[in-house]
């Protein structure tokens, strides 16, 4: 599977979604219009094995709801995320087996390359 999570919104997303090779290949899902299923977070669990790294710390929410005081458990991430679209780190981008989470250049350089070496 090829999917990209993102919000169409964000200029970051847009700008890491115009360097990726391939692109047509992937199916892209704004969260915002398009909210994210259990069944869709779990499976980004499944590859990320953690719904901390799945869960934005940088959302305004995070900070507005007293958040980042609490000491959150991985149920804890996983219900907010399912709750609000901001809380999830974008974008997701599976490419088959692999997951690369957030917009780090760590993350989007090596998910490029893996585009590149298919």
């Amino acid at each position: 599977m090829r999917k990209i999570y993102y919000l169409k919104t964000c200029d970051t997303c847009k700008r890491i979604l115009k360097s990726l090779p391939k692109l047509d290949t992937f199916i892209l899902q704004d969260i915002k219009e398009n909210n994210i299923t259990v069944k869709q977070l779990e499976g980004m669990y499944a590859l990320s094995k953690s719904y901390e790294v799945l869960f934005s710390k940088r959302a305004k929410l995070y900070k507005e709801m007293g958040l980042k005081d609490e000491k959150l458990q991985e149920t804890d991430f996983k219900r907010y995320i399912l709750e609000h679209y901001t809380f999830l780190n974008r974008p997701v981008i599976i490419i088959n087996d692999k997951i690369f989470v957030g917009n780090s250049a760590k993350n989007v350089d090596a998910a490029i390359d893996l585009l590149n070496h298919e």
